[in-house]
């Protein structure tokens, strides 16, 4: 049995020296891997440029969106704006025809009270005097001149007399 038991030591250490020399392998890459500056710098500088790469994607496609994103808003604007247009312009004209019927509306009611005062002024007025104060119901521009020429020779006949009597 010690010759078995040296036999499977012996395989021990060979597998143990085996496992040393595979990790002595890979430490001694790894340092070679640390003092080669120019590899490690090659390699720092295709990582550098994988990432600008990446991030020249990303901001293209950031940039993108936002365009789209400021057309969307920019095209709701212009629709909200025409919208607000043409409800103000249908509310102008609302107001306007509003206006329009309340004018018409104190218009007619205008009109026949004079109507109403023109048919009360000819029941008081006599016979013979109807026609002219009619005609001067429906042409008063000739009336007030009528009018104005009488009181002018009114008041130059009150005065003349005033003259007269001082004299």
């Amino acid at each position: 049995m010690t010759d078995r038991a040296a036999a499977d030591g012996a395989a021990e250490l060979r597998k143990q020296i085996a496992q040393t020399r595979s990790q002595l392998g890979s430490t001694v890459e790894e340092l070679a891997a640390k003092t080669d500056l120019r590899g490690r710098a090659k390699a720092r500088a295709a990582d550098l440029r994988d990432r600008a790469g990446a991030m020249t994607v990303q901001l293209r496609s950031t940039a993108a969106q936002a365009g789209h994103t400021v057309q969307e808003k920019a095209a709701h604007a212009g629709h909200t704006v025409q919208e607000k247009a043409a409800h103000a312009k249908h509310t102008s004209r609302s107001r306007v025809e509003d206006t329009r019927h309340q004018l018409q509306d104190r218009g007619t009611h205008v009109a026949e009270g004079v109507q109403d005062k023109v048919s009360r002024a000819e029941r008081g007025v006599p016979a013979p005097l109807r026609a002219p104060v009619g005609f001067a119901m429906q042409h008063p521009r000739p009336v007030v001149i009528v009018a104005a020429v009488g009181a002018v020779i009114v008041v130059a006949g009150v005065l003349g007399r005033r003259r007269a009597s001082r004299c």
